[in-house]
């Protein structure tokens, strides 16, 4: 599973291609993101975008230590309040994500990354918690060029057209954009 991406670009450039308000906080985009890492993700507030900071990963279920990064069943009630509520979408700017591939002790980072795109977005959902809102994203199917690394699964990048659908849509209509980004559109390093 995708557990390392980059946003390299600083808060009020991606503040502004997203349409959304300055940030309240400093981001300059010299951070890689690991679970539990601090991020910038957008979301909808009093009518407009705005760039909140969230903390990566959701609070764990009772069985697990490590907080839950990424949303792959999306009929699990663990997700089913969030999905349900547009309240509770978020878009998170990603430049690129990772990868590893090879054999233990050996593996290696493969970037993955959208040419036209100098920011893209994965399809994010985000939640209240004791020490601050946290968020997690979604995953889907892997594309070919993903599948080739890893055949599990890949983020949901959502192309720009559908930012806006995505944080206003009902429980299916969301549901519905959680499909593998085209991998022609995409490279890997």
């Amino acid at each position: 599973m995708c557990n390392l991406y980059r946003a390299k670009r600083a808060g009020a450039e991606i503040a502004a291609i997203f349409g959304a308000a300055e940030p309240s906080f400093a981001y300059t985009g010299e951070k890689d993101f690991y679970p539990k890492s601090k991020a910038p993700v957008v979301i909808e507030r009093d009518g407009g975008r705005a760039l909140a900071e969230m903390t990566w990963g959701f609070p764990p279920p009772p069985s697990s230590k490590a907080p839950v990064t990424n949303v792959r069943n999306l009929s699990s009630p663990f997700w089913r309040s969030a999905l349900a509520s547009p309240e509770r979408r978020c878009l998170v700017p990603a430049t690129e994500f990772c990868e590893w591939e090879g054999e233990k002790g050996a593996k290696v980072k493969r970037w993955f990354s959208v040419p036209s795109l100098p920011v893209f977005a994965f399809a994010g959902i985000w939640r209240p918690t004791a020490e601050g809102a946290a968020f997690a994203f979604l995953t889907c199917e892997p594309n070919p060029l993903v599948a080739a690394v890893h055949p599990k699964a890949m983020p949901v990048i959502l192309p720009p057209e559908d930012y806006g659908r995505w944080l206003a849509a009902d429980d299916d209509g969301g549901r519905a954009l959680a499909v593998p980004f085209p991998s022609q559109l995409m490279v890997v390093d």
